[in-house]
């Protein structure tokens, strides 16, 4: 099996086509998602539909919980723009994946970390910003996982680090690559260009992948949604 890993895809629908055709060029007979879907001011419904109809193994992220179970009111823009927009079915849909899942018995998915999908696995924050985790923050994230590989999102940077016999890997992100956050520390998050990035995964190894796609009119999509960040993040790769 030749395994192509995608997460956070954020509503881009035209990063996740390229993607998708990267990957199936690449001999790639079996897909995986790890979350954070639809929320951004993209194509979350097309986003939705596409995804659905593929049928994929797929978790839930932060923003999706996020996106089907706060109060309008407690909603960011990115999350309120994609509910607004997704119908019932979606929503359901949504709603029913789950928070982690298992590969066959070597491959462990999880959104942030294993127990939590709002803590980076492969990233600390500090006051100096974001760094790469130290490998035994990653053991202690990971706890007694048997899996030889772990699979993360959220972060949005492509990492990969091989860990007392195991991969822990995060496959970047398909359809934002670069963006800030508050919590728990102010910090950035830049993957430095606009490409979209999945993983492939094969015999117990794993390649990132860079794809370019047409980012110019995802950014002009934002920008015409109001989100200049967006707009930027899209353009760049960068976060400011």
């Amino acid at each position: 099996m030749r395994l192509a890993v995608l997460s956070d895809v954020h509503g881009n629908l035209p990063a996740l086509e390229a993607v998708i055709a990267d990957a199936r060029e690449r001999g790639c007979d079996a897909f995986a998602n790890l979350g954070d879907i639809v929320s951004g001011p993209l194509w979350p419904k097309e986003t939705a539909a596409l995804l659905m109809a593929l049928d994929w193994p797929t978790l839930a992220g932060n923003q999706d919980r996020a996106v089907v179970t706060l109060a309008p009111e407690r909603m960011g823009a990115s999350d309120h723009f994609a509910r607004v927009r997704l119908s019932e079915p979606q929503l359901a849909w949504l709603a029913r994946l789950p928070a982690t899942m298992t590969l066959g018995d070597d491959i462990f998915l999880c959104h942030g970390t294993p127990s939590d999908d709002l803590t980076y696995l492969t990233e600390e924050v500090g006051t100096d910003g974001a760094y790469p985790a130290s490998p035994n923050v990653v053991r202690q994230r990971i706890g007694d996982r048997p899996e030889t590989m772990v699979l993360c999102g959220h972060s949005h940077l492509p990492r990969a680090m091989w860990l007392d016999g195991r991969i822990v890997a995060n496959p970047g992100s398909v359809g934002l690559p670069a963006y800030s956050d508050e919590q728990p520390l102010y910090h950035v998050m830049e993957a430095g260009s606009p490409h979209a990035r999945y993983a492939v995964v094969e015999e117990g190894d794993i390649d990132l992948v860079d794809v370019a796609y047409d980012f110019i009119a995802a950014a002009a999509k934002a920008e015409r949604e109001g989100r200049r960040d967006w707009a930027f993040a899209l353009r760049t790769g960068r976060a400011r």
